[in-house]
């Protein structure tokens, strides 16, 4: 090669011509026929010519002589028929140079334009040769129908990226392109897309889509499946996000209306003990409708003989039948402001299982002989059959706490629990619920609930009771479960004994440890308690039934897990439970920022919990929630220490609360 050979080379997925200007051992200096100089190795030319241009006649000749040889050989390549000289190379299997090929091409004196013409040709259809610069090679039948199929898939790729990215942007606009068909696909690229970013299988389609349509923002996506009718503007997309399935399989629903609710005293085993004229009561949030958990008190001598009744669900829900593989999958029910996902079918959740009042129900009972100081002399666990007569609310309790023995007692019980845990070393965090309830006019209610009030007490604490008590029965019987323990906190900040601040609590909160889940039973620091399941909720959550069955196993009641089984259980159900308590926590946190967009200019009180170079996080005392606030060079806070912001910005869809100095 020398100066004024004319070469080609590729370019953005491109063949360009070109002239030598200037050349060195590895690198030509190249005039290209769009008139613009570049730099190329020449290892990375597609094609040299034996023909030269006379460098002589000036750059706009050069430039016209590159374009019109550029011209003849794109017309010489769509002569050219790549598949028939493919049919025809293809039984050979042999590497075929470029002079041989522009020969079967052009038999008629074949020039440096016909041999340029034949790379042009494989370039723009890649289905039927391997090449390099001067040989080429027929693909197996096989490879070729793999290239075909990938070629196809290109088209379409590109089919989805331009028509899709057009719609997106006119659905924008308001000016939806009704020609367009099958929007479908475009609609679950870009929803996948929106849900899941780079973990979608469709995030490379999306992305071009939306590059396509002239936006940057993903955000906008969601207005897009608004507009359409897709979704609605208070959307829950974490479920979609989150894989939580809001209905039941049609199959699932089957089996559990066949489940009769129809309890009569012969249809129990003979090993339970008959409760039914033994006055219990329910006590729970106004609304619950699946009530799995009672108590009773009966007075005997100077001490109390205390029972926690829970709803025997294992009864109904065979261990691998189709609603157990259904709701091993949930793991839990998901509540939520606007809308609860249960666990459990409904026909099974609030009626077969649900303690109705007035219902005789299959149970597992927990009975513990104990003083008014909580001192634990004796304790049992039976199945047992009850009959729930008063069902109450917590805000029923607190009014007759003073007036109703029974549930005065059971108080003064609980509170001296809660009293000799804490002499064990329970951490306490006295921290008010923040309640969020969405009305079906949107309305949206926020409100602190006290977890210290009598009801809440109560029954918190005897729930902690009766999961001690059946950890130690299982234990004692050498059962295996799912047992919860807990490392001591990587610092206690208060004495518990005496009343600590909101401050004191929210930052004791972040020093726990993480609970250890596991079959084997060990010290559960956070409650004081040596230790410890949860069984009380079995309609709620799996783990809960899953220990249910372990006691039913004590009693022959059925086949328990091996400790390896609930290991493997374990395991599995850390996902879906992760999955529930992020949609959970999610779905609270916006329906709290959706009221705070109508707060927008109001002054809240704050604390500040820390300090990070320009910015504190604080903490808004009316709904308990964390943000941060840019510091300002009027302050030098530290934490604990009260302030007045001003919230001045709320995003709900996009999690954004955004507060300044009040």
């Amino acid at each position: 090669m020398k100066n004024g050979t004319i070469v080609e080379y590729i370019d953005q997925q491109r063949i360009l011509c070109a002239v030598i200007l200037d050349m060195t051992d590895q690198r030509v200096h190249l005039l290209n026929e769009n008139s613009i100089e570049v730099n190329q190795k020449i290892s990375r030319l597609s094609h040299a010519s034996q023909n030269r241009l006379k460098m002589n006649q000036g750059r706009v000749k050069l430039v016209a002589s590159l374009k019109e040889t550029a011209l003849l050989r794109k017309t010489l390549s769509e002569q050219i028929d790549i598949r028939e000289l493919w049919e025809v190379l293809n039984p050979m299997e042999e590497w075929v140079d470029l002079s041989t090929m522009a020969g079967l091409c052009f038999p008629k004196n074949p020039t440096d334009d016909h041999e340029a013409a034949v790379i042009r040709a494989c370039f723009e259809n890649r289905i039927y040769f391997k090449f390099n610069q001067d040989s080429f090679f027929p693909y197996s039948e096989q490879q070729v129908e793999k290239n075909i199929a990938k070629e196809k898939e290109k088209e379409r790729r590109n089919f989805l990226i331009n028509s899709g990215g057009e719609w997106l942007r006119n659905v924008l606009d308001g000016s939806v392109d009704q020609t367009i068909e099958d929007t479908g696909h475009f609609i679950e690229i870009l929803k996948s897309y929106y849900l899941f970013g780079k973990e979608s299988p469709h995030y490379s389609l999306g992305r071009a889509m939306l590059a396509k349509a002239g936006m940057e923002n993903s955000e906008k996506i969601f207005e897009v499946m608004v507009k359409i009718g897709e979704w609605n503007s208070d959307q829950n997309v974490e479920l979609k996000r989150y894989d939580v399935s809001e209905s039941f399989p049609e199959s699932v629903l089957k089996a559990a209306d066949a489940v009769s609710g129809d309890f009569g005293l012969a249809s129990f085993e003979p090993s339970r003990i008959n409760l039914i004229t033994l006055p219990l009561m329910t006590i729970d949030g106004q609304g619950t409708l699946d009530f799995d958990d009672a108590l009773s008190i009966e007075p005997e001598g100077s001490y109390y003989r205390v029972g926690v009744h829970i709803s025997d669900v294992c009864a109904h829900v065979k261990k691998g039948d189709s609603i157990d593989q259904e709701i091993i999958n949930r793991g839990t029910s998901i509540y939520m402001p606007d809308m609860k996902i249960p666990m459990m079918p409904t026909h099974l959740a609030e009626d077969v299982c649900s303690l109705k009042a007035g219902e005789i129900r299959p149970a597992i009972s927990v009975f513990f002989k104990v003083s008014r100081f909580a001192e634990v002399f004796d304790y049992e666990v039976v199945p047992s059959m009850i009959k729930v007569s008063r069902q109450l609310t917590y805000h029923d309790v607190d009014a007759m706490v003073d007036s109703d023995e029974s549930i005065w007692t059971l108080h003064e019980i609980a509170c001296n629990f809660n009293k000799k845990r804490v002499s064990n070393g329970a951490v306490i965090i006295s921290i008010p619920e923040t309640s969020i309830r969405v009305f079906d006019n949107h309305e949206i209610s926020v409100r602190r609930l006290d977890r210290e009030s009598p009801g809440r007490m109560l029954v918190a604490e005897m729930m902690i009771m009766a999961n001690w008590l059946m950890a130690k029965f299982l234990a004692k019987n050498k059962m295996p479960a799912v047992f919860r323990a807990q490392p001591d906190p990587k610092a206690r900040l208060y004495n518990q004994k005496k009343e600590a601040t909101l401050f004191q609590n929210w930052m004791q909160r972040r020093m726990l440890n993480r609970a250890i889940i596991s079959s084997a039973p060990g010290h559960h620091s956070g409650l004081g308690l040596s230790k410890y399941v949860t069984a009380t909720s079995p309609i709620r959550k799996y783990y809960d039934l899953v220990t249910q069955r372990q006691i039913r196993g004590c009693f022959g009641m059925e086949q328990p897990y091996t400790a390896e089984e609930i290991d493997q259980m374990i395991q599995f159900l850390r996902h879906p439970l992760m999955n529930a308590g992020q949609v959970q926590m999610r779905r609270n946190r916006y329906w709290l920022l959706k009221f705070l967009e109508k707060k927008i200019g109001s002054q809240e009180e704050a604390i500040v919990l820390d300090s990070r170079r320009d910015k504190y996080t604080i903490l808004l005392t009316a709904y308990l929630t964390e943000c941060k606030l840019m510091a300002s060079g009027n302050w030098n806070l530290k934490p604990q220490d009260l302030v007045r912001v001003t919230i001045s910005h709320v995003d709900a869809r996009r999690d954004v609360l955004t507060v300044n100095f009040g």
